[in-house]
């Protein structure tokens, strides 16, 4: 009879190491640093490249 206890519990011990994994992320391991809000305004971002001419097909010469 207890035997049966083993599966039956399986599901709730999974929940409880994922919740309790969950919360010493969240309240343990330290965060990761963060950039500031400048950082990322002055990023220069790449100009757009030119169409390219395989769009405007140009007429040939017949």
């Amino acid at each position: 009879m207890y035997i049966l206890i083993v599966p039956a519990s399986a599901p709730l011990v999974m929940l409880a190491t994922v919740l309790g994994l969950s919360w010493w992320e969240d309240h343990i391991l330290p965060s990761p640093p963060t950039e500031p809000a400048e950082a990322l305004i002055a990023i220069p971002s790449a100009p757009a490249a030119p169409p390219s001419s395989q769009n405007f097909p140009a007429s040939t010469p017949r």
